[in-house]
């Protein structure tokens, strides 16, 4: 009876907790991923109960959020990027976040009102060294080789996206002849990042669009020097990734507290050997090693949040065209 009566104080203390809902992108929330270590984390600290909710890739957490709208569950959105929060504030659904004067330790300022970042990185095209020892050197030099690529959906993905403002960014008019001679290296178009890079390592093509971070991974989880980035005459173009707050949230206090936490060491020393990119905030030990030997881009390709949005459906108009031929 005693057991009985402590479990059913238990349950009934778990139900007084309060949730935050966190929707984010499939690979935070893996077992891999950084997830489970954010959560464990900021629920020792908020005596609360954190729900993850994956969404598919980045770029499918706007689109879900834009059909929810006012009715979404969501208290804090993590994972959009700087190429959708142009669009992503159009909707009027995200809060300020009210800070002011943060240092992040990004290549770019940051002064946006209603996103903050967690982490930063560049895109790239990795590949095996033992199958591909001379990569490609360029953009233009990968589209005219006979190299495959696995790219994702910039439907549905951030880093298929980031492709599509890479190219743009890069080559202006010319995009649309650089996709054309693109588009017969591409094996296929996967929805998200996951799906793609998993096909790179089950050999089904020479090359996967990743991050420059990627080769880390293996390096340090697996003592695979074998993976690497490919540096590009062009540049890379960047990424930052970053969180909001819903203005419909009914936990607002404790979303602040999930932003205020994204930023300590407990959450961004996490993000290099879980995520596998730059933490916005570099933590109190630094970089773990194998960070050291990571490419650095000579050129750096961003676009503002409004370019991007300027940009962003003439250049899938360009890519759709070229991938239908």
């Amino acid at each position: 009876m005693t057991a009985l009566l402590c479990a059913t104080a238990l349950a009934a203390q778990a139900q007084d907790r309060p949730v935050l809902t966190v929707y984010t992108y499939d690979s935070f929330i893996s077992d891999w991923g950084p997830g489970p270590a954010v959560e464990a984390a900021f629920e020792e600290t908020c005596d609360c109960d954190v729900q993850f909710v994956g969404a598919g890739d980045g770029a499918a957490l706007l689109a879900r959020l834009q059909l929810e709208g006012a009715r979404s569950d969501a208290d804090v959105v993590l994972g959009l990027d700087t190429n959708l929060t142009r669009r992503a504030a159009e909707t009027g659904l995200f809060a300020p976040h009210g800070r002011t004067g943060l240092a992040f330790d990004l290549p770019v300022a940051w002064d946006d009102p209603l996103f903050l970042p967690f982490d930063w990185g560049y895109f790239a095209f990795v590949h095996d060294t033992t199958r591909l020892p001379e990569p490609p050197t360029s953009l233009r030099a990968l589209a005219d080789s006979d190299v495959s690529i696995l790219i994702q959906d910039p439907r549905s993905s951030t880093p298929g996206l980031g492709l599509l403002m890479w190219v743009k960014a890069a080559f202006g008019d010319e995009a649309p002849a650089l996709w054309e001679a693109l588009s017969d290296n591409i094996v296929t178009v996967t929805p998200g990042w996951s799906e793609a890079y998993g096909l790179f390592l089950e050999g089904e093509a020479d090359m996967v669009l990743s991050y420059t971070t990627s080769p880390a991974y293996h390096l340090i989880a697996e003592g695979d020097a074998t993976k690497a980035a490919a540096p590009f005459e062009e540049g890379h173009y960047m990424q930052v990734e970053v969180a909001g707050l819903l203005a419909s949230s009914d936990q607002p206090a404790l979303a602040q507290r999930f932003l205020d936490f994204m930023l300590t060491d407990a959450f961004q020393s996490v993000i290099p050997t879980t995520n596998w990119m730059y933490p916005a905030v570099t933590p109190n030990a630094g970089l773990p090693d194998g960070f050291e030997t990571l490419i650095t881009p000579e050129t750096a390709l961003l676009m503002s949040p409004d370019e991007a949005e300027k940009m962003r459906d003439g250049a899938l108009d360009e890519w759709r065209a070229a991938l239908s031929r």
